[in-house]
């Protein structure tokens, strides 16, 4: 009895093993790695790294640095985007799940496909397709404004269009993961519960609140967090429409990051920047969390 519950337990360890490999590879090590370089003063030209403990991370605070306005200023930037496209990136894979799930069957998977289809190109390709369609000069919107004698808009050049633009590339890009996971979790909802509510009079508003957005709580949790975490580390998007500008109004904090390690050269700077932008994603999903659970 004892051996077959051993060659079980070794069975099931050896499903694990892969993962387990890869989590150590890819994940574990280069964290582990990159907080090593965190504390050093890690000059990718100088072959000596120099241990200095903390000091890359009290430079981060330190206003007279400028290291502080670097992360802070990219911190602001990353928040407006996560601020900008999350509420988007729920409120309207929410909405397209339930159009699709209120479409006869054959249009179902039609649409689902549609939806889905640009979550898999690349973000060169988003980019160059939105560069295509909201160029200030020769943008597919702006020539179709310039034929009805309207004004142009600056979609990639002045604020707020600007964010409103990376807003929209995004939610093109991203809505249909949120979509199909949604649709999933609305046909798990029992039509027995729907039943129930318009035997005692609801009508849909109140069944979808009362009945749809309980039962699909969990789902819109992940979806919540999942979101949040994407849009902070947004990075192709600014980089490649809007070069973080006007100014520095795009620049999000992992520009700022990528250009301190690669053009500063400065990897201990950078890494101590990353480290702290992944504290502030794992608060801020702990928050979400506790602040859904607390409600429930």
């Amino acid at each position: 009895m004892r051996n077959t519950s051993w060659k079980s337990q070794l069975t099931s360890s050896l499903f694990v093993l892969p993962y387990l490999l890869l989590f150590v590879v890819f994940l574990l090590i280069p964290i582990v790695y990159g907080a090593w370089i965190s504390l050093h003063n890690w000059d990718l030209l100088n072959p000596v790294h120099e241990f200095v403990g903390l000091k890359n991370y009290t430079k981060i605070f330190n206003t007279d640095s400028y290291l502080n306005e670097l992360f802070f200023e990219g911190l602001k930037n990353t928040f407006q985007f996560v601020v900008y496209s999350v509420p988007l990136l729920v409120v309207v894979g929410l909405g397209l799940a339930l159009l699709v799930g209120a479409l006869p069957g054959k249009l179902k998977g039609f649409f689902r496909t549609v939806y889905f289809i640009p979550y898999s190109v690349s973000v060169s390709v988003v980019a160059i397709i939105w560069l295509w369609i909201l160029d200030t000069n020769s943008g597919l919107i702006n020539q179709y404004l310039q034929k009805l004698n309207l004004p142009l808009i600056p979609w990639l050049t002045d604020m707020p269009w600007a964010w409103i633009s990376l807003a929209i590339a995004t939610l093109w890009w991203t809505i249909g993961f949120n979509m199909v996971i949604f649709i999933n979790a609305l046909n798990d909802v029992s039509e027995e519960l729907y039943e129930a509510g318009s035997l005692d009079g609801a009508n849909r508003w109140q069944r979808f609140i009362h009945i749809t957005l309980p039962s699909i709580k969990p789902t819109m949790l992940f979806v919540v967090i999942t979101s949040t975490i994407a849009s902070f580390n947004i990075y192709g998007q600014p980089y490649l429409m809007t070069r973080g500008g006007p100014g520095t109004s795009t620049k999000v904090l992992l520009m700022n990051i990528v250009d301190e390690a690669f053009k500063q050269r400065q990897l201990g700077n950078a890494a101590a920047m990353s480290l702290l932008m992944a504290l502030i994603m794992i608060i801020i999903s702990i928050l979400q969390f506790r602040i859904t659970n607390r409600k429930e």
